[in-house]
């Protein structure tokens, strides 16, 4: 039987979310084995989060004083791994002006942690297993012994019998790291763990930035729970920290909202999702990032446009002109968009899509009603108020556009292309 409270304060320790039982059962298997010399084989999907397992067993072992070191197997070329490992002498190869120690070396007395084991060269395979064996190396271009009392803890995503039937990988060397096997669940097997890690990664997010947190309707947390997420807590995180940075406005996401998301990160084949490699934007955001990204902002000016027009007619008459002139600002923004000027021709979305992200006829609020003026009242038309602010504007500075412009809060060059648009140019 699992103590969960004893678990809960390593959690805790070292940032693990998550009540899975499999997830539950990995943590206590890894605190058992700290205290023991045993190698450990730690296996799971990438992004399942092995790393922190081996923290574990170094932090919670009577190595926790001496180094720890991360080594990805698969990310160093073939030709060095024997000496980041093990070291060399001087002039043992090319560019090796003086002697150094390799991790083993460094790692003597500590924890050395080996992740992508499966990608290690047979021949560092063999070296390695004399370690394991009997603590003993030797350095690149040396025929010195040098020993080591460095615990390994090492981690794969692929399966190891699969390689050793392929001649990738030893045998006696899978069985001799396989002393106390760690499986890691995916996050697919976890349940809900998934929405407590979404919520984290969001909350962290607007703590860093000072922002509103992003929150899931039911709707949309049960679809969050049915994603496979092969890239597992890494792609969820990658998700929370977009749909944050993105989306605006309430922050609440319905079930529509995220499944655009999802589909950034996940994208289906077929006529849904439709990909291309003609034009990439900031960042390498692709086509239909884009467009969403854009349709998201323009949403977000079009519902403040829509206050503002409100307050309008809420307003004294005599009050309008002061409120269009203090929000001149966003009518500049919604005309002169300039994502919109600077999209790529071609870049549509299919219709239905299109459907659903028409905004003009959608309400301000839930609270608001729609509003239907006298023919008499003040008129709406925002390029005649606009054209009569320009020309109160122009009045008042005595036709000198540099302070004209400057009491409307836009540019010289907006100013007169404005002026050439309204024909106001026989004002001069």
């Amino acid at each position: 039987m699992l103590d969960n409270s004893h678990l809960a304060s390593i959690k805790a320790r070292f940032g693990i979310i998550g009540n899975a039982p499999a997830l539950l059962r990995a943590i206590s298997v890894a605190e058992q084995v700290a205290a023991t010399d045993m190698t450990v084989l730690i296996t799971g999907e990438s992004g399942s989060g092995k790393e922190s397992f081996s923290k574990i067993i170094h932090s919670l072992s009577k190595r926790k004083h001496g180094a720890f070191i991360a080594v990805n197997c698969g990310a160093i070329p073939e030709g060095t791994i024997d000496s980041e490992l093990f070291g060399h002498e001087k002039g043992s190869f090319t560019g090796a002006i003086e002697a150094r120690k390799g991790y083993f070396e460094v790692t003597d007395g500590g924890t050395i942690f080996l992740d992508e084991i499966a990608e290690m060269p047979l021949g560092t395979q063999a070296r390695l297993l004399r370690v394991l064996e009997n603590g003993e190396f030797y350095r690149v271009g040396s025929s010195k012994v040098q020993k080591t009392n460095a615990r390994v803890v090492a981690a794969t995503n692929l399966n190891l019998q699969q390689a050793i039937e392929k001649g990738k990988f030893r045998e006696d060397l899978y069985y001799r790291l396989s002393t106390v096997p760690i499986y890691v669940p995916p996050l697919r097997e976890r349940g809900d763990d998934i929405e407590l890690l979404f919520r984290k990664f969001t909350t962290d997010f607007s703590e860093s930035h000072r922002v509103k947190p992003i929150m899931l309707t039911k709707e949309a947390k049960d679809l969050l729970q049915k994603q496979r997420f092969p890239g597992n807590i890494r792609q969820l995180k990658n998700l929370a920290e977009q749909i944050s940075v993105l989306e605006l406005g309430d922050r609440i996401i319905d079930e529509l909202q995220l499944q655009y998301y999802l589909d950034f990160n996940e994208p289906k084949l077929g006529n849904s999702v439709v990909k291309s490699d003609a034009f990439s934007g900031p960042e390498g955001m692709n086509e239909r990032e884009i467009l969403y990204k854009i349709l998201f902002d323009l949403k977000r000016d079009v519902t403040e446009l829509k206050k503002i027009l409100l307050k309008v007619v809420e307003s004294d008459q005599s009050k309008a002109y002061e409120i269009l002139h203090d929000n001149m600002a966003i009518f500049e923004d919604v005309r002169n968009h300039p994502e919109v000027s600077n999209t790529p021709s071609g870049l549509s979305l299919p219709v239905h899509e299109q459907e659903e992200m028409k905004y003009e006829d959608e309400p301000i609020d839930s609270n608001y009603e729609e509003v239907i003026l006298p023919a008499n009242d003040v008129t709406l038309s925002l390029e005649k108020q606009e054209k009569e602010i320009i020309i109160r504007a122009l009045k008042k500075n005595k036709n000198k556009r540099k302070y004209a412009a400057k009491d409307l809060g836009i540019s010289e060059r907006t100013l007169y292309r404005k002026i050439k648009q309204y024909d106001l140019e026989e004002m001069d």
